[in-house]
C-alpha cells in the first residue's frame, strides 16, 4: 500500500514537464518511483568532501565517485570515513531499515547546501549515485576535465526502487570475440542505467571463450576460426589452409577480474555455455561428444551457411549438437561446468537449449537405442531427457539452471528457470506450471535487431524499433507476477563485429529496456521517455558512446490508390517532425516539398530521398528508398 501511495503521489506533485520539441530540465534514466523539485539549486564546492559511514562497500562507491568528479570537474575530491554531517556528499546507511526501498532502492535528497544518499544496503547508495550522476551537468560523464561549466544541479528529494529484481542485458561474446576490457566497458554503462545481470554468452558455433583447464582444447582449437568480414551466414567455407587466428578467450584469472569488477557495480554475471545446439565449437575442439562421423573433419564455424532455415523449422547442414546418448558428454560438461561453478559466483547458470536440430539425431544409431532404452517417443523427448541430466549436474555444482524456452519441449526439468525468447508463450506456460520465468521476447529485446528501415541498416532477421522496444511489458495478462523475475534485452553478435557497433545496437533502445525493469509500469510515458533520451544523446556525446538516432528515420508504409497507382504513406516514432521528400535524384532539404498526405509516386521516379526536420534542422539521416523496393513491399 505505502508504494502504491508513493506512486500516486509521484504522479500528482513531480513539477518536471516537457514538451517533445523542448528537452526536459531534469532527465533520468530510469524514471524514478518519486521526484519533486523542492526549489534552488546546489552548488559543487572546489573542494569536494565525499562522506560514508565507514562500511567498505561505501567505501568503494565513494571511491568511483571521487574519480569521476575529480575526472570532469579537475576539483579536489576526498573521502571521509565517517558520518560527521558536514560532508559534501553524503553516503549512508539506514540505521532502521525502510521497509519500502527493499536491498536496491534509496533516498536522495538534494538541496541548496547539501546532497544526502540513504539506502537500506550499498546497492541502493550505487544507484543512488548513478541517479546523482544524471541531475549533474552532462560534461559530469567527461573523461577529462570540462571547462566553462556551472557544476549546479537542481535540489530535489526522490525515492526510488526497482519493479524487478532481475534486469539484464545478454552479451554474446561468442560469435564475435570482446577483450575482458571491452566487457567491463559495457558493464559501466549497463550499471549507469540500474540493470544488475550480465548474462555473457561463452560458447556457441564460432568460439569457445573461457578457459577450462581440464580440457585444454576448447580454447587452444574452440577458440579460433578464419576471419570473415561481409555479412555473416553467407560466407564462403574457410579453405584448409586459411589460418584459425582470428578469435581470443577470457582466462580464469580474467573471468575473476571481471565477476570483481560487475560485482564493485553490483552486476551479477550469468555465464551461459550453449548446449545441445550451437555446439560446434566444442566438437571442432572433441569430435567424440558429436552422434555423426565425420566429425573429426569440422571446425569451428567462420559464419558460413550451416543451418537451413525453413517455414517449417530448420535442419543442421551439418551436425552441431552434442550427442545425448554419449555418456562422455556428461563426462565432458560435468568437468565445464564444475569450473564455470566455480569462478562465477551467481546462483544460475544458463544451458542454452536453443535452435536444436536433431535431423541428425534421426539418422542416429545411438539415439535410437537411448529412446528405446528410456521410453522416448520423439526428438523432443530426446533433448529433454539431456536438459534433464545437465540440470542435475548443474545443480551438484550447487547452482540452479536456467535455459532458453526451448527447454519445455518434451517436458521441463524439475526446477528449470525459463528465460522466453521466441515471445512471451513459453514464458506464460512455464509460469503457468509453478516456474520462474525471465521474459526476453524477440518481437520486444533482441537488441541485435534493426532499427530503423532496413534499407539503411545493417541487415539483419527484422527491425525492432525504439518505441516497440519501450512498450515491451514483463507480466501478461492472466499470469501471477510472482514467477515473473523481470527480463532483460539480448544482444546476440554475429553482425556486430566491433565495440562501436555494440554500441550503436544497444544504445537507445536498452534505455527503454532500463525504464520498463525498473520504474513503475504507472510512470512510463512515450513522450516524456523520448525527451529523456535526447538528453541522454547529448551525454552520451559526452561519453563518445556511439548510439542510433533511428527514432527520428520515417517509417513507410505502401499502398494502391483508386487509380491503381502506387501510393507511399510516411511516419514517425517522434512527433513534431517535418518530413522533406525528392523524386528527382536530388538531396532534399527544407526547401523541398514537406509531406503531409499519402503521394502517389510519379510513374518515372526509380528513386525517393526521404529526410526529417525539426525547428528548421535535421535531425535524421538521409533515407535513400528506390521504388522498386516499394513495389516489393507492396507485393510481400
Amino acid at each position: 500500500m505505502k508504494k502504491n501511495l508513493i506512486v500516486f503521489c509521484s504522479l500528482l506533485l513531480s513539477t518536471v514537464t516537457f514538451s517533445q520539441d523542448k528537452k526536459p530540465e531534469i532527465a533520468i534514466i530510469p524514471e524514478p518511483v518519486y521526484l519533486i523539485k523542492t526549489g534552488g539549486m546546489y552548488t559543487l564546492p572546489k573542494s569536494i568532501t565525499v562522506e560514508t559511514s565507514g562500511n567498505q562497500e561505501l567505501q568503494t562507491i565513494a571511491s568511483q565517485l571521487v574519480a569521476q568528479l575529480k575526472t570532469a570537474t579537475g576539483y579536489a575530491a576526498a573521502i571521509t570515513p565517517k558520518a560527521t554531517g558536514v560532508g559534501t556528499i553524503k553516503l549512508l546507511l539506514n540505521v532502521t531499515a525502510d521497509k519500502s526501498l527493499g536491498n536496491e532502492g534509496y533516498s536522495l535528497v538534494t538541496n541548496p547546501s547539501s546532497i544526502t544518499i540513504k539506502a537500506n544496503k550499498p546497492a541502493g547508495v550505487f544507484y543512488g549515485v548513478q541517479t546523482l550522476m544524471q541531475l549533474f551537468p552532462k560534461e559530469i560523464s567527461g573523461k577529462s576535465v570540462a571547462k566553462n561549466v556551472a557544476w549546479q544541479l537542481p535540489a530535489v528529494t526522490i525515492t526510488d526502487y526497482p519493479r524487478f529484481t532481475w534486469r539484464g542485458l545478454m552479451f554474446d561474446v561468442s560469435r564475435h570475440f570482446f577483450t575482458k576490457e571491452e566487457v567491463k566497458d559495457f558493464i559501466d554503462k549497463m550499471a549507469e542505467y540500474k540493470f544488475n545481470i550480465l548474462h555473457i554468452t561463452l560458447a556457441n558455433d564460432e568460439g569457445w571463450r573461457i578457459q577450462i583447464k581440464s580440457l585444454p582444447r576448447l580454447t587452444e582449437v574452440g577458440a579460433w576460426n578464419v576471419k570473415k568480414v561481409g555479412t555473416f551466414g553467407d560466407f564462403i567455407p574457410p579453405t584448409a589452409d586459411e589460418p584459425k587466428n582470428y578469435g581470443g578467450f577470457f582466462t580464469q584469472d580474467d573471468i575473476k577480474e571481471l565477476v570483481q569488477y560487475a560485482s564493485e557495480r553490483y552486476v551479477n554475471i550469468l555465464p551461459e555455455i550453449d548446449v545441445p545446439g550451437h555446439s560446434l565449437a566444442a566438437i571442432a575442439s572433441y569430435p567424440d561428444l558429436s552422434c555423426t562421423a565425420g566429425a573429426e573433419n569440422y571446425v569451428v564455424r567462420s559464419g558460413e551457411k550451416i543451418m537451413n532455415w525453413h517455414k517449417g523449422g530448420f535442419d543442421a547442414l551439418i551436425d552441431n549438437t552434442l550427442c545425448p546418448a554419449n555418456e562422455k558428454v556428461y563426462t565432458f560438461l560435468d568437468k565445464v561446468f564444475t569450473e564455470v561453478a566455480q569462478l562465477f559466483p551467481f546462483e544460475f547458470i544458463h544451458m542454452g537449449g536453443d535452435e536444436c536440430a536433431k535431423n541428425f539425431w534421426e539418422k542416429s544409431d545411438q539415439i535410437k537405442q537411448l529412446m528405446a532404452k528410456e521410453g522416448l517417443k520423439n526428438m523432443e523427448e530426446v533433448q529433454s531427457y539431456f536438459v534433464k541430466r545437465v540440470e542435475k549436474i548443474i545443480e551438484s555444482k550447487g547452482k540452479k539452471m536456467i535455459g532458453w524456452d526451448e527447454i519445455l519441449e518434451g517436458g521441463l526439468a524439475p526446477n528449470a528457470v525459463v528465460m522466453s525468447w521466441r515471445g512471451k508463450k513459453g514464458g506464460i506456460e512455464a509460469a503457468k506450471m509453478g516456474h520462474d520465468v525471465v521474459m526476453t521476447p524477440n518481437d520486444f529485446v533482441y537488441l541485435d535487431y534493426m532499427q530503423g528501415d532496413e534499407i539503411s541498416e545493417p541487415p539483419v532477421y527484422a527491425t525492432l524499433r525504439l518505441n516497440k522496444t519501450y512498450s515491451f511489458e514483463p507480466v501478461p495478462e492472466g499470469v501471477n507476477s510472482k514467477y515473473i523475475k523481470g527480463g532483460q534485452g539480448n544482444l546476440w553478435t554475429e553482425q556486430v563485429y566491433n565495440t562501436r557497433h555494440m554500441q550503436y545496437m544497444l544504445w537507445p533502445r536498452s534505455l527503454a529496456i532500463s525504464e520498463t525493469l525498473w520504474s513503475p509500469k504507472a510512470k512510463k510515458d512515450w513522450n516524456m521517455f523520448v525527451g529523456k533520451v535526447e538528453k541522454t544523446f547529448d551525454r552520451m556525446d559526452v561519453q563518445q558512446v556511439k548510439y542510433a538516432r533511428t527514432m527520428y528515420d520515417p517509417i513507410f508504409a505502401v499502398k494502391k490508390d483508386s487509380r491503381d497507382s502506387l501510393q507511399v504513406m510516411m511516419t514517425t516514432e517522434v512527433n513534431g517532425l517535418d518530413i522533406y521528400y525528392s523524386f528527382d535524384n536530388s538531396h532534399p532539404d527544407n526547401f523541398y516539398p514537406k509531406y503531409t498526405v499519402p503521394i502517389n509516386i510519379p510513374t518515372d521516379a526509380s528513386m525517393m530521398k526521404v529526410i526529417t526536420y525539426r525547428d528548421g534542422k535535421p535531425i535524421g539521416k538521409q533515407i535513400d528508398m528506390p521504388v522498386a523496393e516499394l513495389r516489393k513491399r507492396l507485393k510481400a
